[in-house]
């Protein structure tokens, strides 16, 4: 059996995250994941998606901001078991936990942080007559690879930030880029709205609102689509449609844990340190839910930096734990006293 100290379910960037701030208490991790590489979603679905919003990075690429993680925390050797699902948590006697796989791997830890992104996932699918028969034969439901679609038309339906963003990226990509919305407003952040409304102008981007995709033009791969706009209905060539309407995402093994579940999402604690109903067990990432909850990864990284601290003091009951700035003591600093933090400051600041 492995024994680590936190047991961390899902290694998307939450979870990578976590294994940082717990190396910097001298705490161990060790990760589960069922894909066959760390990253989640990101590496799996989105591996060269932007990615707007991490403090310092004008634009990070999903696979980057993974690849940076992963460096970040070597440091600190976690143990992974990949391509192996959570299956089952149970709480022993002396207030440990011992996570299972699908495979029989058994973790034992003192806490459990579920860091498992959505959960398991499926494209959003519109709904179009015959539309699996074009499945990867013009279909795609992911930007895996923006080089497929290099000199290409595409057509891009959606209006979240998925479908901004990809828009946004291919439109220096693609020979021809169409993006369809069924409304005149967007979900997506402003500033991307933004841009696309001045790629247009550009003429960069083809901007079709408020209109639908009703169906699929092609001989056994995708030739054109099929919109209708406003009671009326067109015709337009193009060599790739992509959907981008979301996922839809299932919880899995963990609907069964004894967790209190809210819309298919965890509910915490987040006045305190992100703790499920059951002591020991921490939700971060957007596979949880609270007052407020936003589903971003500058989220996640907060909620992962309480979870660790909760955790060591449930470790450590008594003892004063003082912070210090890495940017003073650096990731091998965090043991010594605020007498000696001070002194650093003070040394700094001279």
């Amino acid at each position: 059996m492995i024994q680590t100290d936190i047991v961390i379910i899902g290694a998307g960037p939450t979870g990578l995250f976590a294994v940082f701030e717990a190396g910097l208490l001298k705490m161990r991790c060790h990760i589960i994941d069922a894909l066959p590489q760390p990253g989640g979603q990101l590496t799996e679905l989105y591996p060269k998606k932007p990615i707007f919003d991490i403090p310092g990075y004008p634009s990070v690429g999903a696979g980057e901001l993974i690849d940076n993680l992963m460096e970040q925390i070597k440091q600190f050797e976690p143990g992974f078991t990949l391509n192996e699902q959570a299956t089952t948590i149970d709480k022993q006697e002396d207030g440990t936990f011992i996570v299972t796989t699908n495979k029989g791997t058994q973790v034992q830890g003192k806490a459990v942080a579920i860091a498992g992104g959505l959960g398991s996932f499926e494209p959003r699918k519109p709904i179009i007559e015959n539309i699996e028969a074009y499945e990867d034969n013009g279909v795609e439901y992911f930007v895996k690879n923006p080089e497929l679609f290099r000199d290409k038309k595409i057509v891009i339906a959606g209006g979240g930030d998925s479908a901004l963003d990809w828009s946004i990226f291919l439109a220096d990509v693609a020979a021809d880029v169409t993006l369809v919305h069924r409304r005149n407003e967007f979900r997506g952040a402003l500033d991307s709205v933004d841009k696309v409304i001045e790629l247009k102008k550009l003429a960069k981007i083809n901007l079709i609102t408020p209109a639908e995709i009703t169906g699929i033009k092609g001989d056994g791969k995708v030739e054109g689509l099929v919109i209708e706009k406003e009671g009326e209905t067109f015709e337009i060539e193009t060599d790739y449609f992509i959907p981008l309407f979301g996922l839809s995402p299932k919880l899995g093994p963990i609907a069964n844990w004894g967790l209190e579940i809210e819309k298919n999402a965890i509910k915490v604690n987040n006045a305190l340190d992100y703790q499920t109903n059951i002591e020991g067990i921490y939700a971060i990432g957007d596979v949880n839910t609270y007052p407020g909850k936003l589903k971003l990864i500058l989220c996640g990284f907060h909620e992962a930096t309480l979870m660790c601290q909760s955790v060591y003091n449930r470790m450590n009951p008594g003892k004063k734990f003082v912070l210090k700035y890495t940017t003073v003591s650096g990731v091998d600093g965090f043991d010594g006293t605020r007498k000696e933090a001070e002194k650093a400051v003070v040394k700094a600041i001279d």
